[in-house]
Parts: structure tokens; sequence; C-alpha cells
């Protein structure tokens, strides 16, 4: 065997190795969960409901509903691959304090939720808690919000509901784009079983769009963004944080601006919804 054969050998044998182990173990990658044992207790100083959605499949999703009195509607809140809701729920001040209720979920394997996680159920999943909170909202009081990996699963579901608006905060263009920056050797279209096309989901939303981005995001860069509002020039509004990273926007005075006057617009378009 001559030495430039070898050579091609072994670089294809490690080429090969690193497609198998990402095919494996891709869901080691791409999530980072915190499980939580099945008797853990939340505990919030504000008013909240838990609630565990048994699945048909027999899987099961652990979610909070947290409460104002006097709610303007609810945030359908979609949280990113880290950790669980006993430390993203956190987040429901920023909602609360602007008169909204705030309903966030444990993907499978996260937290206290259980099953199989895939693509497909993280969709379905979120279309049986859409239609959940149908019994207790009109459509038209329902705010959904994706952060991070939860922008493309909440694209998702906007895309096959009629929701007062949607807010997008750090998106990516598509999951298959986004994991194309770091292994743009490999074969993803075969191997990734996440392709979440947020650029195909955004097209078909009827919902007022916003988006909110850090031009120092080095994660998920402000391009995307950008290249998602080239898809819909006209109804993609676009805020951008100067020196915000991906995981610090709420740090931003301009971040809490924008929470306030989106979530004002979603009301005051209710209200003239009603008079009509």
């Amino acid at each position: 065997m001559t030495a430039g054969l070898y050579t091609a050998l072994l670089v294809l044998s490690i080429y090969v190795g690193i497609t198998i182990l990402i095919y494996i173990f891709q869901h080691f990658f791409f999530f980072r969960p915190e499980i939580l044992p099945s008797n853990f207790k939340y505990d919030y100083p504000f008013l909240f409901e838990e609630k565990t959605f048994e699945m048909e499949d027999g899987g099961s999703v652990n979610s909070l509903h947290f409460k104002v009195p006097n709610s303007r509607g609810v945030v359908y809140y979609f949280k990113g691959n880290s950790r669980s809701i006993k430390g993203w729920a956190k987040f429901s001040r920023d909602f609360m304090g602007n008169g909204y209720d705030f309903f966030v979920m444990d993907y499978r394997g996260f937290g206290k939720s259980r099953g199989k996680r895939t693509e497909s159920k993280l969709y379905s999943d979120s279309q049986t808690i859409y239609k959940y909170l149908l019994k207790s909202y009109n459509e038209e009081d329902i705010v959904i919000y994706g952060r991070s990996l939860g922008s493309g699963i909440a694209t998702r579901i906007a895309s096959w509901n009629n929701p007062r608006m949607l807010i997008l905060d750090s998106p990516y263009f598509s999951f298959y784009h986004h994991i194309k920056r770091y292994a743009f050797l490999l074969p993803l279209k075969i191997i990734l079983r996440y392709q979440i096309r947020t650029d195909q989901f955004i097209k078909k939303v009827e919902a007022p769009i916003h988006i909110i981005h850090g031009n120092k995001d080095r994660l998920i860069p402000l391009k995307n963004s950008l290249k998602l509002k080239k898809l819909r020039p006209d109804d993609i509004k676009i805020t951008v944080i100067h020196g915000g990273g991906h995981n610090n926007l709420p740090t931003y005075p301009e971040y809490h601006e924008f929470i306030y006057k989106r979530l004002n617009e979603a009301a005051i378009g209710w209200q003239k919804a009603q008079v009509v």
C-alpha cells in the first residue's frame, strides 16, 4: 500500500467515524438538558400552576403556567436547548409585568418531561399544548415567543395556527443551516435528525412577526435574522440590540422596551378586534 493510499484511507476512516458519531450522539451535542426528579417541587414567589401532559405515545411534557389577575392574554414561551424550566421560569417576570400570563414547557428529556424526543414530537407536543391553551384563551389572546432553539418550534406552531403575534428571540434561519456552520463537510441532510426549517415555516405565518437579535451574537449570528427578513421584507420587523450577545439580551434596557412595545401592540390589536 502506497503512502498516498494509506493517507487517503486514514482520512476517509476518520471522516466516516466522525459522521457516525454525529449521527448516533447528536442529541448530546445539540441538547444540554437539566433532568429533574419526578417529585421535584417548583418554588416561586408568584402564582403558578404545574401541569404534566400525558401524550398518546407514552411520553409526557411537564409545564408551568404563571398567571396574573385580569391578564391581557398569555405568552406561550419556547425555551432554548439547555437546562430546564426550573431556571427558564425567571423570564416570566418580563411578561407578567406587562399584564400577561406566561406558559413554558420542558421538551422531552428536559426537567420532568419524559419520553423519546424527535423533531416531529417536538411539534406535536407543542401543538397539543396550544390546543390546551385555547380552552382558556381566545386565539387572539395568545402571543407565541421563541428563544434560540425554541424559535424554530415556535414558528412551526405559529404557521399551523393564528396567534396574535409571533416573537423570535435570537432565531436561526434553520437548524440545518445553523449546524452547517460547524459541520459543513458532513452529509448533514442525511444524518441530521433535526432540520427545523424556520425559513420554510415562517412563509406560512399569518400573524405579525417581530424579531430581536444582538449584533454581537456569536452562537447564532444576526445574519440569520436578516436572512429571515429577506423572505418577507414587508412583514417581518427586526430590532437589533447593539452590543448584545446570545445570552445577555435581558441585561439591555432596549430588550425590555422591545417586550413592552410588542405586548402593548398585541393588546391593542386584541382590543380593536373586539370592537370590530
